[in-house]
Parts: structure tokens; sequence; C-alpha cells
């Protein structure tokens, strides 16, 4: 089991340009570090325009990047080693690039596809998000390059547009239809604060989440299930969404209220109904926590909508797994003040909120209701809600929490 985020976080040093240099033979030029995420409420409400609240945590992903004289792209990760993935920018299409190396590569590809003028490019990655964990380490990755390219070059994109350009990398080059949640926390949040965020607007606002202010700790659960989502399961569920639309006559799902459930459930096969059912709740659970968060109130109040969503999550949306399940009903047995899942879903991570001077006793009982069900070991850590993306000065050593399995963390890049 893993302690607290903050300790021992030198043991995830990364030093801005070093392992670009060590890579290429020659100094970077720029570099950013983009955090990952948690969703505190908000899941899968993000491609339904609905109402997300997310928090960037401390791990995250520095991007080193260099100008080339020609028109190559190439591409390094600190994670993986070996040999640079490599590509003429003329033949970098959806495609042309595999694994990891395919989100920086989609971020180059949309810049040059809104016609702005990138051309060679080394690019090195250093990550400490675990991937899989559903921490948000592709969204970490594609901001980080983003910023880093637009800060070398002087594009001048804001920070909006450079959100658009991370997910549309993501979802016309790699092919994954995420929504626009990730890469907006890991380029807009703020330190001690959510990000409530409106995707259908994009308007956003900052709500205080300083849990330990209320003697609390938001508690990441990784409970190492592998977190997949290109496999289809991500899709489908979008469209779904997409023809319950259809068949009720709205833009959205974020159109519809829990007054339009009944005709819904009259209209729409049983399956797509309960689709249509968690997406309404969870954008009235979101706007719920918020106003508590803003009011002031202590956040323990928001462990039941946490543990709710979970609820909804697993038996309307059916995206849960039995990790998943296990390591929530086991932190809410534990004591937890809520608990739910977070991420697209089929593995990855569950967030608890816990009472400080608990977060062992919640591992504990994790770990042991792991062992009874013959899963993984789950790597238990405590994260704080930290700053979006930023630049980071060459050879400043920027830090991420300690994961309990070196080398397993962080983007894999191949080509």
């Amino acid at each position: 089991m893993n302690g607290p985020a903050n300790d021992a976080m030198s043991a995830n040093a990364i030093t801005a340009g070093a392992g670009f240099a060590q890579f290429f033979g020659r100094p970077a030029e720029a570099a950013w570090h983009a955090p990952g995420r948690v969703n505190v409420i908000g899941e899968h409400t993000d491609y339904n325009d609905g109402f997300v609240l997310p928090a960037a945590i401390p791990f995250g992903v520095t991007a080193s990047v260099a100008r080339r004289s020609d028109q190559l792209l190439r591409i390094a990760s600190a994670q993986l080693g070996g040999e640079p993935a490599v590509v003429p920018l003329d033949v970098l299409v959806p495609g042309a690039v595999h694994g990891g190396a395919a989100y920086a590569a989609g971020v180059v590809w949309e810049m040059r596809r809104r016609g702005l003028a990138v051309g060679g490019l080394d690019i090195h990655v250093d990550g400490t998000v675990p991937q899989g964990a559903g921490l948000s380490s592709s969204a970490a990755l594609e901001c980080a390059v983003a910023a880093a390219v637009d800060d070398l070059l002087g594009l001048g994109l804001d920070r909006l547009t450079l959100v658009d350009v991370a997910r549309a990398a993501e979802n016309d080059f790699v092919g994954m239809p995420c929504g626009v949640m990730d890469q907006s926390a890991a380029l807009l949040s703020r330190a001690r604060h959510a990000l409530f965020l409106d995707t259908r607007t994009m308007a956003t606002r900052h709500v205080p989440f300083d849990v330990g202010s209320f003697g609390l700790e938001l508690v990441v659960i990784d409970t190492r299930a592998p977190h997949r989502l290109v496999d289809g399961e991500y899709a489908l569920r979008r469209r779904s969404c997409a023809q319950a639309c259809a068949a009720l006559g709205v833009p959205a799902l974020r159109d519809l209220t829990e007054d339009d459930l009944p005709r819904a459930f009259a209209t729409l096969d049983p399956v797509t109904a309960r689709r249509v059912r968690h997406v309404v709740t969870e954008n009235a659970r979101v706007l719920d926590v918020m106003a508590l968060l803003e009011r002031g109130e202590d956040p323990r109040g928001i462990g039941l909508y946490l543990t709710r969503s979970h609820c909804s999550l697993r038996d309307d949306y059916e995206v849960s797994a039995p990790e998943l399940d296990v390591a929530a009903e086991a932190a809410l047995a534990a004591g937890a003040h809520g608990a739910r899942m977070i991420g697209g879903g089929f593995g990855g991570s569950v967030i608890a909120l816990v009472d400080v001077g608990q977060r062992a006793l919640v591992a504990r009982a994790v770990t042991s209701a792991a062992e009874r069900h013959r899963l993984a070991e789950p790597a238990v850590f405590t994260v704080t809600p930290t700053e979006g993306a930023h630049r980071v000065p060459l050879g400043k050593r920027t830090t991420g929490p300690a994961t309990e399995a070196p080398g397993t963390s962080g983007p894999a890049v191949s080509a």
C-alpha cells in the first residue's frame, strides 16, 4: 500500500529537459507540466453537454520540446526507453503513430490541421500518472505537449483553445471519443479548488475544495484493474445517449430533468432509459455538490452524493467492475463518508472521502477485501487539488507522488 501522495515525492522527481537531452543529445528549448485529475463528481456527463467537477492532482506529465530544421516529428518517453517514434510530418495522419506516442503526435497533427505553423519537433515526455488508473494520463500528456509547443513556437493559443486542441487530438487522431473534462482539468484547474465546468458553454468556476482544512483527506484507491476504453464500451455508451436524444427530441441529455424520466422510461427500451437516468441524476448531483461547497459547508456532506453516483454508475450506466465495487464497499464499511468509481469505468480507481488519520484503516480494509475476492492488491494514496498546466524552467525538478510499483507509471510511448 502507498503512503500519502506528499510522502517521498522525490522518488518521482522529474528534471525538466534532462531526459530530453539524454534521448536527443541536445538541450530542450521549453518544458511544460500538466497534471492528471480526479473527478469529484460528474461522470459520463461531459459528452452529454452536462456538468462536471474535477480537480487536478499532483501526478502529472512533463513535456520537453525543441525545434528541428527538417520536417520530422520524433517522440520519446522516459517510461518506455528505447528508440523514439519517428514520423515525417507529410505522412502524419490518424493511424500513422501507435501507442502512447499517438497522443503527442495527435496534438501536432491537430495544430497543423488548424493551419498553425508547426514544423519538425523533438518531444520528450516523462510522467508520474499511473496508466490505466482512470486519472487521465492521456489528457495530461496531450495538454503538456500542447502547451509546450504553443510556448516554444509562440502560437499565442489561449487555454480554452489548447483544451480543444488536446481533445481533438484524442477524439480524431487517437480515436477515443472522450469529452472535454480531462483536458479542461489539466489546463484550467487551481490549487485547493475543484473546477466546475459547464461542458455546453465551457463556462467555469473554481469551487473551494480544501478538504484538509475540515480534517478530511481525499483518498484514491487504484484497483490495478486496467482502465481500457478504446475497446468500444465507451463509444457504445455515447451512441446510446445520442439515440436517446433523437428519440426524446432534445439536443442533449443535459436538457432533461428528473421530471422527464417517466417519459424516458415510457419511450425508450429499459437499458437506454437507465443510461438516461444516470446522466440526468448525475448532473443534478454535480449542482448539489457545487452548491454545498460554495456555501462553505462541511465537505463530509458530499459523501452521500459520491456514493449515490457510484451506485448509479454501477446499476444504471453499467460501467463499474468487481474491483471498483469491492473497493468502494470496503471503504464505506471502514468509515469513509462517501466513495465512488472515477473515470470512464471498466477498471481504474475509486475515490473516498475519509477523516484525517483514517486512510491507513481504509487502506487495510480495501486491501483485505481485494485479497478475499482474489483481486490485485490496490494502491492507496491521498491527493490534494493542485494547479493546472504551467511552464517548468529547464533544469527544475517537478515532483509527483511516489508509486508502489516504480516504472509502471506515466505515459508509455511507443512507435
